[in-house]
């Protein structure tokens, strides 16, 4: 059957349309997220004295250490999901998504890497950052520098990939904006603002200790 995407002579052998409805899909994807964000919120008010910024924290690792374990890593390791036909949720997710990216569709190589990395070396630490944070571990600061250094790197492997490509993999202006652009484009400034945030804390406390000892001596 014909497919959606660009280049149009993309082989896609055994493809099954998109069962549900983009808003069907957004709102789930939306409401789900909602949910994790907002549990993790009331819950985390609950334990030691937190700020609102490392509350704000917990809630976006949990959502995008869920993010890397659940929906990338059901791409990572469903390689036909595009002949998926019973209307599978996770699925229909990538199905629709590739109207923004068809490398998704196709199975770029690049595009399986570095979606198969995040899911297994990204999606669990940034769960154990929420832990982190909650519990005041001293390893805090450095894990969650590490998966942000992690997520920049894997976002722009993705789009210089995509531009010596030739960056034409969008079904139209709108999937490329919306799809392509916006949604990757968290995973640029989030983990950036978490980067620059732990690089500060990190080198105030090495400071803060090279004074004391300067201080014994």
């Amino acid at each position: 059957m014909e497919h959606p995407y660009v280049p149009r002579d993309l082989q896609l052998p055994g493809y099954v349309p998109v069962s549900l409805s983009q808003s069907t899909i957004l709102t789930v994807f939306g409401l789900s997220s909602l949910f994790v964000v907002s549990l993790v919120w009331l819950l985390s008010g609950r334990w030691r004295n937190l700020s609102n910024l490392d509350r704000l924290l917990m809630c976006w690792w949990a959502f995008t250490g869920l993010t890397h374990m659940i929906l990338e890593g059901y791409f990572a390791f469903s390689p036909e999901f595009y002949k998926e036909k019973t209307g599978f949720y996770l699925a229909e997710v990538w199905k629709e998504y590739s109207k923004g990216d068809s490398r998704y569709a196709g199975r770029d190589t690049a595009i399986v890497t570095v979606e198969g990395i995040t899911s297994v070396l990204e999606g669990p630490p940034s769960l154990l950052a929420v832990y982190a944070i909650a519990t005041g571990k001293g390893y805090s600061y450095i894990l969650q520098f590490a998966i942000s250094l992690g997520q920049l790197y894997g976002t722009l492997v993705y789009f210089i990939a995509a531009y010596l490509d030739g960056d034409n993999f969008a079904a139209s202006p709108f999937y490329y904006y919306a799809y392509y652009i916006l949604a990757n484009s968290f995973w640029i400034l989030i983990p950036s603002l978490i980067a620059v945030r732990c690089w500060k804390k990190i080198s105030m406390a090495v400071q803060s200790q090279s004074q004391k000892k300067n201080k014994v001596r």
